[in-house]
């Protein structure tokens, strides 16, 4: 997929149920194994819900950036407003036989692009759980750095998914970017 195939804009509720097996398949299950970027050694269970879709969607702190490639969601990018300046990434998906193409990179540089132009952000901060360390090293190539800061990993809560190692554990990546 080029520049000129992509077609980004915010997600709607008419997304959702696409939008849910395109990250199930590139997070979670046989699928994902498919693609680089999986957490499928990590947690079984669902990495999200219809439901949390759809609370984002109703958030007005809150877009799921869409990549379209012809009638389909290759990828999509959740952003969040979290305080003054600074933006939370999250939920960065490409679709398992897409990946390695550029499309995360592309969509990494539409969230930055938006955060700045839309909420006057001038960081983007992201969670990756800390034994994806090929993950950390792909963030960091994009201008992310590690903040030393790491949080607690929700174990008990089967909205994240069902972890298969208790060591599970976020580390916090930042990257100041220029507002327009």
């Amino acid at each position: 997929m080029t520049g000129q195939d992509m077609i980004k804009r915010a997600s709607t509720q008419q997304d959702i149920a696409a939008l849910h097996k395109l990250v199930e398949s590139a997070y979670r299950g046989d699928s994902a194994k498919r693609g680089w970027t999986h957490e499928a050694d990590l947690l079984g269970g669902q990495r999200t819900d219809l439901e949390a879709l759809q609370e984002i969607l109703a958030d007005a702190n809150q877009v799921i950036l869409l990549a379209i490639d012809g009638q389909d969601i290759a990828g999509c990018v959740q952003l969040m407003r979290v305080k003054e300046r600074v933006a939370y990434l999250g939920l960065l998906t490409v679709d398992p036989d897409r990946q390695a193409g550029g499309l995360g990179k592309k969509l990494l540089d539409a969230s930055e692009r938006y955060v700045a132009e839309n909420w006057q952000a001038q960081a983007i901060e992201m969670t990756v759980i800390r034994q994806r360390a090929d993950l950390i090293a792909y963030y960091e190539r994009r201008g992310y750095a590690q903040t030393g800061e790491r949080r607690p990993f929700p174990l008990d809560d089967p909205r994240y998914g069902l972890p298969k190692t208790q060591e599970l554990e976020f580390v916090v990546l930042r990257k100041e970017i220029e507002t327009t």
